[in-house]
């Protein structure tokens, strides 16, 4: 039982905020031109790592960034963001194949993997940087985008009332090089083993039953 205690109070305390011990000079990640063949949506589930590695496995899901978005600092760090007076929040721009993978099944995806009734919070990671927001690029996707968050909260899926955040899309400034594919670089950070770690496990058992995931993923 002390073993079980002491593990889960390790979970509460593990936070994305901090566990990165790099130079705030690290190089900034290029911005990527948007393809024409993809259609692409930024969100914000809470720290973009968490986000960020699973989506990666997914059919017709071609690119994952990690940045900041919605806030009123140009070209923040992870730093300024980290304090959560940036206005930006920790998100990831998803370039995707409708042919593949439609916006409705992307929206899915993006209420399994984080908990949408937490206001400012997943888990250890607290701040309006780490809010569930949804930036749509055109008004199709924002009526989707309702759609979706109304038939989540209407399955029970999660227990509550959602309170992402659906906004139009302005503005995304890519992350560092090193938050880019964090999760695949440091799996055993502690971060990456405890809290990442059993959400892809989760992730994979789900969303693989369903046929959504690449091979070998």
């Amino acid at each position: 039982m002390k073993k079980i205690l002491t593990l889960f109070m390790a979970v509460l305390l593990v936070s994305c905020n901090g566990q990165s011990k790099e130079n705030s000079n690290t190089q900034m990640a290029n911005p990527t031109a948007d393809k024409p063949n993809l259609e692409y949506v930024t969100v914000g589930g809470g720290c973009f790592w968490c986000v960020e590695a699973p989506l990666e496995s997914v059919k017709g899901i071609e690119s994952v960034v990690s940045g900041y978005s919605g806030g009123f600092v140009a070209n923040p760090t992870y730093e300024q963001v980290s304090t959560g007076e940036t206005g930006h929040a920790e998100v990831v721009r998803i370039g995707f194949d409708p042919k593949v993978i439609s916006y409705k099944q992307i929206m899915d995806i993006f209420f399994f993997l984080h908990d949408p009734t937490t206001l400012n919070r997943q888990g250890a990671d607290v701040g309006p940087q780490y809010r569930s927001v949804v930036f749509y690029s055109n008004q199709k996707q924002k009526k989707e985008t309702e759609e979706a968050m109304k038939i989540s909260e209407a399955s029970g899926r999660w227990s509550g009332k959602y309170v992402t955040q659906i906004v139009p899309f302005e503005k995304f400034y890519p992350a560092e090089k090193y938050h880019q594919n964090y999760y695949d670089k440091n799996p055993q950070q502690p971060y990456c083993s405890i809290v990442i770690g059993p959400k892809i496990a989760k992730f994979k058992e789900h969303y693989g039953k369903l046929g959504w995931l690449k091979p070998n993923s």
